[in-house]
C-alpha cells in the first residue's frame, strides 16, 4: 500500500469519529459565550481534542492495520501515532498555508496581466467575462498547488506510520477470523458499566449546557418600579360600562346643543350690528 494511501485511510476515518464529539463541546463554548475559533475558546477546544484525537486515531489506525494490511499493532499505537502526526503537521500546515497563499498571490499578478495584455492588443474582453476568466486561470492554479501540498502532508503522515506497520505482528487466518477478532476487541468486557457510564456522561454534559446557556426571556431592568403592585384586579360588568358611556354622551350631546346656541346668538348680534354700521355712516353727514 503507499503511503498517500496509507495517510488517507488513517486520517479521514480519524477525523470524523472525532468530530461529533469536538462539536458537543464547541455547543458548549458557545452557551459559555466562548467562541471557539478564537482566544480561550480555541485553546480549550485544543486541550480537549487531545485525548479525542488520541483515542480516535488509535481505533482508526488498529482498524487499518487488522482489516487492510493483516497486522496487529502494538499497544499504545494512538499516542505514538499522535506525538509524530502533531509534530509534522504543526510544521507542515503552516508552511502549506505559506506556499498556497504566495503561489495564489503571483498566479493572480500574472493572470491579471496576461488578461490586460489581451484587452489591450487582442480583444477587448467584458467585464463580466474577465472576472471569470481571471478566477479559472489563477484558481486553478492555486487548486493544483494545494492539492500537492495535500498529497506531500498525506504522503508525510502514512511515512510516519509506517514504522508503526513494520513493527506490528501479523495476522493468519481467514477474514471472517480477523474480522472476529477486530470485533472481540472492540466489544468491551462490562457492557453495563459502559452504556451507565455514556448515558451519566451525556445527562451530564446536557445539564451543563443548560446552565451555562444565557437567558433569551425578556426580563425587567432592577430598577424598574412596577406600577400594578398596589393595584386590585377590577371586574368589568359590560351593563355597568354601557350605562356610563349613554351618560357621557348624553353630556356631550347638551354640551353640543349648548355652543350651538352660543353661537347662533353671537351670529344674530353680529348681523344687528353691521345692520346699524351704514345707517350710522348715513347719518354723520346730515348732522354736518
Amino acid at each position: 500500500m503507499s503511503r498517500i494511501k496509507l495517510g488517507l485511510l488513517i486520517f479521514w476515518p480519524t477525523f470524523w469519529t472525532g468530530f461529533p464529539i469536538k462539536m458537543v463541546f464547541c455547543l458548549l463554548l458557545l452557551a459559555a459565550h466562548m467562541p471557539p475559533w478564537k482566544g480561550a475558546g480555541l485553546f480549550l477546544l485544543l486541550l480537549v481534542s487531545i485525548p479525542i484525537d488520541i483515542w480516535a486515531l488509535g481505533l482508526c489506525a488498529r482498524t487499518v492495520f487488522i482489516d487492510r494490511l493483516k497486522v496487529d499493532s502494538q499497544p499504545g499505537i494512538g499516542m505514538g501515532l499522535w506525538l509524530r502526526w502533531a509534530v509534522f503537521s504543526a510544521i507542515a500546515l503552516p508552511l502549506m498555508k505559506i506556499i498556497v497563499s504566495a503561489t495564489t498571490g503571483v498566479a493572480k499578478s500574472v493572470t491579471s496581466s496576461i488578461v490586460h495584455a489581451i484587452k489591450d492588443g487582442i480583444y477587448n474582453i467584458p467585464v463580466a467575462e474577465q472576472i471569470s476568466l481571471e478566477l479559472v486561470m489563477w484558481g486553478s492554479v492555486s487548486t493544483g498547488v494545494l492539492i500537492l501540498c495535500l498529497l506531500g502532508w498525506l504522503y508525510g503522515l502514512g511515512w510516519l506510520t509506517q514504522s508503526f506497520v513494520n513493527n506490528a505482528k501479523s495476522l493468519d487466518g481467514t477474514e471472517e477470523e480477523r474480522a472476529n477478532f477486530w470485533d472481540s476487541l472492540r466489544i468491551p468486557a462490562d457492557q453495563p458499566l459502559l452504556l451507565t457510564a455514556f448515558t451519566g456522561a451525556g445527562v451530564v454534559l446536557v445539564f451543563v449546557f443548560w446552565a451555562l446557556l444565557p437567558s433569551t426571556t425578556p426580563h425587567p431592568h432592577e430598577e424598574y418600579e412596577f406600577i400594578s403592585k398596589g393595584l386590585k384586579e377590577v371586574k368589568v360588568e359590560p351593563q355597568q360600562v354601557l350605562k356610563e358611556a349613554e351618560k357621557v354622551l348624553a353630556k356631550a350631546e347638551l354640551v353640543v346643543k349648548k355652543l350651538e346656541e352660543e353661537k347662533g346668538g353671537e351670529s344674530k348680534d353680529s348681523k344687528a350690528e353691521k345692520a346699524k354700521e351704514p345707517a350710522a355712516k348715513e347719518a354723520e353727514p346730515d348732522k354736518k
